[in-house]
């Protein structure tokens, strides 16, 4: 089994990685996460690039990637920031819904200025009282006439809160678990639509947001694809998301042990350096052995999509034990920088901050097992 990339991955890897520290960088990533700002010049300069199309057909303007092609991208742009990561991979996943179940009219209007740079969508699935139970939903649209008139709640809806973005919101449309669940695209400056960001310690550039939908009326064209098959519609990239989630927890997992290695070689207490105390370099060692077997993981995981084949428990498993190697890592490099590692300008703040996140994020820790045991046929 050859585990090396092709030329063309080798290719891939390294132009985006010379982008991200050329373009991106550890002092651009810094201020958008203190300054809670998204980060418009990289959006634009990736659109421009070509790389917000990389989940949609050529037929609707993108290059269609193949998985391990959009693993590689994911891991790089997640370098410096899962926040960062989030930015972009929120948007070109919100598209795949509009690219595989709009109108050829929702497609015309929506995807050519997302493609641009130019808009943002933002996915809205939890409530208050349905995080991961997902299907338990209760926020209704009504259909009146020509309209349907959404009321309710939702929360942890990234990026609600940003100019010229537009949601896709699931909501109940009936009584059935799932099947009483549809998804309709949402103007975040639609009347009755109040959108409040959340003070949250992660998400920071991104943002996250409460939506509170007073007799929000959105005309029928609204709807993505029929009525009742949103939770279907939304399950179907499940597999990519997770994807992705794991090749971005690797790349920033990577960041932080490289970063871990260089300070403990540069400095010295009694007398040598830090890195060569065995407790040190056990627990780098540890942190290494992880972080690589969390990378073959998700590249197992994407060459078994890129032949076609259903890998909904190797797409969990990776997710899962990249969490952990990067919550590991990142707490590990806070230890080992001590006092340094609560300024943020030695960036494992973050990095520890964000890996938390990253066992909750897109399905938890705890779901991602229930989904490998199911797979297993427990």
């Amino acid at each position: 089994m050859d585990f090396r990339f092709t030329d063309e991955q080798r290719m891939w890897h390294d132009t985006l990685h010379s982008f991200m520290e050329k373009e991106v960088g550890r002092e651009y990533t810094r201020e958008h996460d203190e300054s809670r700002k998204f980060p418009y010049e990289v959006y634009k300069k990736m659109a421009t690039q070509g790389w917000l199309g990389l989940l949609l057909p050529e037929e609707d303007g993108g290059v269609a990637a193949d998985p391990v092609m959009f693993a590689i991208f994911c891991e790089a742009i997640a370098k410096y920031s899962l926040d960062t990561a989030a930015c972009l991979m929120t948007s070109m996943f919100t598209a795949t819904n509009i690219s595989s179940h709009g109108t050829p009219e929702q497609k015309d209007k929506y995807l050519p200025p997302f493609l641009r740079g130019e808009t943002t969508f933002s996915i809205s699935i939890s409530e208050p009282g349905s995080g991961s139970d997902a299907a338990a939903a209760r926020t209704r649209a009504v259909l009146e006439g020509d309209e349907w008139v959404l009321n309710g709640s939702k929360t942890f809806c990234s990026g609600a809160h940003l100019p010229n973005t537009t949601i896709v919101i699931m909501v109940r449309t009936g009584e059935e678990r799932h099947a009483g669940l549809s998804l309709f695209l949402l103007p975040n400056t639609s009347r009755g639509l109040t959108v409040t960001k959340l003070n949250t310690i992660v998400r920071r550039s991104l943002g996250t947001t409460q939506l509170y939908l007073d007799n929000v009326r959105l005309p029928k064209e609204s709807l993505i694809g029929e009525v009742g098959k949103g939770w279907t519609y939304i399950g179907e990239h499940l597999e990519f998301e997770r994807l992705s989630l794991a090749a971005s927890y690797v790349g920033n997992a990577r960041t932080a042990l490289d970063d871990t290695q260089r300070y403990t070689k540069e400095r010295k207490q009694f007398g040598k350096a830090l890195s060569s105390f065995q407790v040190l370099k056990h627990r780098m060692a540890e942190d290494e052995c992880e972080v690589e077997a969390a990378r073959l993981l998700t590249y197992a995981a994407a060459s078994k999509m890129a032949r076609g084949e259903r890998a909904v428990k190797e797409v969990s498993m990776a997710k899962v034990f990249a969490a952990k190697a990067l919550f590991k890592t990142a707490f590990n490099g806070m230890q080992a920088l001590g006092g340094y590692a609560q300024l943020p300008e030695m960036d494992m703040e973050r990095y520890f901050r964000e890996a938390k996140h990253a066992m909750v994020g897109g399905g938890t820790n705890e779901i991602q097992h229930s989904i490998i045991a199911k797979e297993m046929g427990l």
